[in-house]
């Protein structure tokens, strides 16, 4: 199976909270780009599980919006900027063993995603995201553990 772990795009700094910082204009076309690179190398979701926070919401928007071709989706309270990557892994590995998905994106924030990634592959791979960035994970359910395969910024998609 694949697991996409996506970076929501560049955000605005002021907002009455954090949870509700709106994405930039940059931000929206950093999404776009990884959204067309993500289509254009035919990955399309199963299911796409997402931080409620405003800009990782609009940043899933963004992105589905492109592919025109996502199963389920979910938000989860717990992929939040600070919270628990064991905790998203063991809650991962649950949803494998009810659900046969073959292809997953979750889209969150650093430094969460960064965590996620070492902790769900067997090396620790612990790669910084830019806004918008996405790693790809060849991931064994069996094992319950997976392989980096590579990391994609929008400034490195050339369309």
């Amino acid at each position: 199976m694949q697991i996409f772990v996506m970076r929501h795009g560049q955000a605005e700094n002021i907002a009455p909270s954090d949870a509700l910082r709106p994405l930039t204009e940059n931000g929206i076309n950093e999404a776009r780009t990884s959204a067309q690179w993500l289509a254009e190398n035919q990955h399309s979701f199963d299911c796409v599980f997402v931080s409620p926070y405003l800009r990782a919401q609009q940043t899933a928007d963004t992105v589905i919006e492109q592919l025109k071709s996502v199963g389920v989706r979910k938000t989860l309270s717990f992929i939040t900027p600070e919270d628990n990557a064991k905790e998203v892994h063991d809650y991962l590995d649950a949803v494998f063993s009810l659900e046969q998905y073959k292809k997953i994106l979750l889209v969150s924030h650093m430094p969460l995603v960064s965590y996620l990634v070492a902790e769900l592959t067997s090396d620790n791979t612990m790669p910084i995201f830019q806004t918008a960035s996405v790693a790809q994970i060849e991931y064994d359910t069996t094992r319950m553990l997976g392989e980096f395969v590579t990391l994609v910024s929008p400034n490195e998609v050339t369309l």
